[in-house]
């Protein structure tokens, strides 16, 4: 086997080698699905762009990822299928001119979605598209009045109890829902044929009585006429957007965001010709990429997570950090650390920049696993160049602010997990308006300050961190994931957090979670799990095994077991006979975004996830050949 551990490490390598950019990066697609493709046809159209190349592209991609019923797919295990991703697909391919209703996949998309219930059934944020593009009415009750971002950071409902992907989301629509824009052109398609029943979402009011209760007596507080707040609220909304705004014209480089702001801008009165609306659509063309052959639209790139991941990978394998390669690498995440100050300094006044972001774009958007990962990439270079020792320095301060006072690390914002938001009865809303404490950054982080720092486990960081994982493990040993699918990645993070922190395999949060791995390896001798896991929350077995989902439990059984044990023999052997297979499983997404509406496939995964697994192992139980 050893033989054949270090014929994939050299295979892996040969292709990342291969795959690095000229400016040192890695640029692996960061695919999610159809939706951004849908939106930005009707985007283009509804601004009366005409770029027939982009927008003829984008429908055969969706129509390419069309299933026999008629729907589309989140994920390859959802059904009968997606509702709104559906829904989308539909608006955009008629949106786009190239299709008329009596097609046949367009009549098969039409069933469907009548079958599932009709536009009603619709996820809130595809309502939200069709409001604002004329197609679905805007209630006459928004739980979130524009003037509540003049509430205070302080203010127990204040809009800051948001996360920032979530403001970055909801501040938009607050305009758009205030102003009840919508915007139709002469080619806009009908959509009333989809509506099963006359319904209001007035009829929901009851359900948020009670938080809305308590946000008016805040905002009673308020010193004005109602006008006048109006009038503060609305350029008080719009210089928060037009604050973060990243070099490229996104908004914070999320293509949601940005689709949202331009239509916010519209609804202020900006022109579709408004250097800030036409810079925002070049970043948003700016994020395709090719996929198999055909056009898409990122919803972001991924390029300093990947850079990061697979500098750092390639040095596990013992490939040095003098390499041209890494060198290149790390210049580039070098150039990408962050110096301005962003929203997570609301939360965390004492600490100054020095973290970095998911994106290529990010210069105010820092969040703690690029920055874990990125110094991690770095580390071999401290001691030898000043300024990676300066780099290092501030990435390591900024994310050891960002613990939480209860020991475990969020994304992007300290302590922004305020309860009330988790009681707004939004679909989705723990994902999309809350920045948690999770097990993957936890791990991650305390993983990284106890391998590649001088803390000490017995230190006060530590031992917080150690203590949050413990206390959140659930019954059956996992731990949960909220930024991978989901229960392996989150055990696989903790495992190695607690092992890297001295905690002792005989400890038993580690047993408990040692057994729950291999009770749910599969006969393959590998391990999947299904984006099933995030909405039930509570593990689903994926029925096959991917590449991803089986070396993230290796690695965890590598930092656990003192000698290889059979099943982890068998793990690394899946690893071994698949790594050149291009199956549908090595497509499924290892990522998720927003439970039952957002997943994510990182292409660059099926390499980094593997190679990894295959160095720790060699390096622990054959150190002599690394």
């Amino acid at each position: 086997m050893q033989k054949d551990i270090c014929a994939g490490i050299n295979k892996l390598t040969e292709k990342l080698f291969n795959d690095q950019s000229p400016d040192g990066s890695w640029k692996y697609p960061f695919e999610t699905g159809i939706s951004t493709d849908c939106y930005m046809i009707i985007l283009l159209r509804t601004l009366e762009i005409d770029d027939e190349n982009l927008i003829g592209n984008l429908t055969k991609r969706i129509l390419s990822r069309q299933e026999k019923n008629g729907s589309w797919k989140l994920f390859h295990d959802e059904s009968p299928g997606n509702l709104s991703a559906t829904l989308e697909a539909y608006f955009a391919l008629l949106f786009s001119g190239y299709y008329d209703k009596n097609e046949a996949p367009i009549k098969a998309a039409e069933k469907f979605i009548i079958q599932q219930g009709g536009i009603e059934k619709a996820h809130m944020f595809t309502k939200f598209m069709l409001a604002l593009t004329g197609q679905y009415k805007w209630p006459r009750f928004f739980p979130f009045p524009l003037e509540m971002i003049l509430l205070p950071a302080h203010c127990p409902f204040s809009f800051y109890g948001f996360s920032e992907y979530g403001r970055a989301n909801i501040v938009p629509i607050m305009i758009l829902a205030r102003k009840r824009f919508s915007l139709k052109t002469a080619d806009s398609p009908d959509l009333s044929h989809l509506y099963i029943r006359t319904s209001s979402s007035d009829n929901d009011f009851e359900k948020w009585r009670h938080f809305y209760t308590g946000l008016t007596n805040e905002l009673n507080r308020l010193q004005g006429s109602p006008s006048l707040l109006e009038k503060r609220a609305l350029k008080q909304a719009e210089q928060y957007i037009r604050n973060r705004i990243e070099p490229d014209g996104t908004f914070l480089s999320y293509f949601s965001s940005t689709f949202l702001m331009i239509f916010a801008f519209l609804s202020l009165g900006y022109p579709k010709t408004h250097p800030l609306i036409t810079k925002a659509v070049k970043g948003l063309k700016n994020m395709q990429c090719m996929i198999d052959g055909r056009l898409h639209i990122q919803y972001t790139t991924a390029t300093v997570w990947n850079t990061a991941l697979i500098s750092y990978s390639l040095q596990e394998t013992g490939v040095p950090v003098e390499h041209p390669a890494i060198m290149k690498a790390n210049q580039y995440l070098l150039s990408r650390q962050h110096y301005k100050f962003g929203d997570w300094v609301i939360n965390n006044p004492g600490a100054f920049p020095g973290g970095w972001g998911f994106s290529d774009i990010n210069t105010i958007h820092p969040d703690v696993d690029d920055t874990s990962a990125s110094l991690r990439a770095i580390a071999g270079l401290v001691s030898v160049d000043s300024r990676f020792r300066n780099a290092w320095d501030r990435g390591m301060l900024w994310l050891l602010s960002m613990q939480n006072t209860n020991g475990g690390w969020p994304a992007f914002e300290k302590d922004a997990n305020r309860k009330w938001v988790k009681w707004l009865p939004v679909k989705g809303a723990a994902f999309i308006l809350t920045d948690p404490p999770a097990a993957d950054l936890t791990g991650r982080a305390l993983e990284f300050f106890s391998h590649f720092t001088r803390l000490p486990p017995e230190h006060k960081t530590a031992r917080a961190a150690v203590e949050w994982l413990i206390n959140n493990q659930e019954k059956d040993g996992s731990w949960y994931g909220r930024w991978g699918i989901c229960y392996i990645y989150g055990t696989w993070a903790a495992l190695t957090g607690l092992t890297s922190a001295g905690i002792s395999r005989t400890k038993r949060s580690v047993q408990k979670a040692v057994k729950w791995l291999l009770e749910i390896q599969n006969g393959d001798g590998g391990w999947g799990e299904s984006c099933k896991s995030d909405i039930k929350r509570s593990y689903v077995s994926l029925g096959a095994s991917t590449l991803t989902h089986t070396a993230w439990a290796c690695d965890a059984l590598i930092s656990v077991f003192r000698k290889p044990t059979t099943e982890l023999q068998k793990g690394i052997k899946f690893l071994i006979d698949h790594l050149d297979e291009n199956l549908w499983t090595e497509q499924y997404p290892a990522g998720q975004g927003m439970s039952g509406g957002f997943y994510m496939h990182y292409h660059s995964y099926r390499y980094i996830f593997p190679l990894l697994a295959f160095s720790h192992y060699v390096r622990k139980y054959s150190p002599d050949t690394i």
